[in-house]
């Protein structure tokens, strides 16, 4: 076992993991989100389990880019073709037609991700859930992107709301970075760069900083803040169609 592995596994996993010292510890490295912190209150972070690292990814890839009933419709659908419980396996999607996965409302390209997806896991290129639990999130992220389909944002989303992983701080997340830009009382949005730098002095618990980046949004005061600088600022057509991308902590959607 690598190093990198050797320390995830010595390290709890949220929530458990997460005492009054550690909040402690964030605040003193960070007067901003020690505000914050006191504003939202207790972190109370809802992890749902893991069981199977395949059928957590299937369901990440038919969640992208929709709302969260829509997607829980799909993937019911899914799980009726392929298999429910124990028996949705990357062999039975394999032996599933192209035909019925558009039926149950995959995309052409969801169709194709969820069928790479199963070989590779198949192949062995996707952890099993022993792998898992003792790969660090750096070899976790490299191992699970080789998928079609799945991104770095698709794979921090696992790592905090599945495993729980204390250190975790999606920059591509649009909402983590609207959070940080009313957190600082920025005029634009940060750079992931930006965030990324500054979340430095958040380790080891930046997940935890995540959290409360996330659930700043639902304040009061980030609402009304929000709601002036919309008034103010008009968008663009293209602004309007876009999709940011957005945790399902923030919008809702089932996490992955």
């Amino acid at each position: 076992m690598s190093a990198t592995s050797r320390a995830v596994a010595a390290v709890p996993l949220l929530p458990e993991a997460f005492t009054p010292a550690a909040r402690r510890a964030l605040g003193r490295a960070d007067p901003h989100l020690a505000e914050l912190m006191r504003r939202v209150g207790p972190f109370r972070l809802e992890l749902r389990p893991l069981h199977s690292p395949f059928a957590a990814l299937a369901e990440s890839i038919v969640y992208q880019q929709l709302h969260g009933r829509a997607a829980a419709t799909i993937f019911g659908r899914l799980c009726e073709r392929v298999g429910k419980g124990p028996g949705f396996t990357p062999e039975a999607l394999l032996a599933t037609p192209d035909t019925a996965l558009r039926e149950a409302g995959l995309s052409a390209a969801k169709a194709a991700a969820v069928k790479d997806l199963a070989r590779k896991t198949r192949e062995g290129a996707v952890p099993t859930l022993a792998e898992v639990r003792r790969l660090s999130d750096a070899e976790l992220i490299e191992r699970f992107t080789q998928v079609r389909g799945i991104g770095q944002w698709t794979v921090e989303m696992l790592l905090i709301f599945r495993l729980g992983r204390p250190d975790v701080l999606p920059v591509d997340d649009f909402a983590i970075r609207k959070g940080f830009m009313l957190m600082r009382g920025l005029e634009e949005s940060p750079r992931p760069r930006e965030v990324l730098e500054y979340g430095e002095r958040w380790r080891p618990w930046r997940t935890v900083a995540s959290w409360y980046l996330w659930r700043s949004l639902d304040t009061p005061a980030a609402q009304e803040t929000s709601s002036v600088a919309a008034s103010r600022r008009p968008q663009s057509p293209q602004a309007r169609r876009s999709k940011p991308r957005t945790s399902s902590s923030v919008t809702g959607r089932k996490s992955p």
